[in-house]
């Protein structure tokens, strides 16, 4: 069982930045493949990113791809997604998600997930 605790989102205005944390319960934290996803009202929850246990692999959608950075503490239990250069498109409640291992960009594939944080970016 995880259990996932997300933090670090806000208001911030066109071009700004942000960092999302999410902390994770139990003792196999480092086993797991950890993920970001996000939600825009009316629309479906889509994937933004994912790293591997080790942190030795990661995986961006292409709307974020060089300007977000997933990274992971195991030690601290922890995963961050800086999120860079923001837009009005980044609006959404990003939801921090755990699994086994990275099986794909589905939510429906993922096990585990936090309650959510809310992100703003206004222009």
């Amino acid at each position: 069982q995880v259990q996932l605790v997300e933090s670090g989102g806000g208001l911030v205005q066109v071009g700004g930045s942000l960092r999302l944390s999410c902390a994770a319960s139990g003792r196999t934290f480092s086993r797991y493949a950890m993920g970001w996803f996000r939600q825009a009202p009316g629309k479906e929850r889509e994937f933004v990113a994912a790293i591997a246990w080790s942190g030795g692999r990661t995986y961006y959608a292409d709307s974020v791809q060089g300007r977000f950075t997933i990274s992971r503490d195991n030690a601290k239990n922890t995963v961050h997604l800086q999120m860079n250069t923001l837009k009005p498109e980044d609006t959404a409640v990003y939801y921090c998600a755990a699994d086994s291992s990275y099986t794909g960009r589905s939510p429906a594939v993922w096990r585990y997930w936090g309650q959510g944080t809310q992100v703003t970016v206004s222009s």
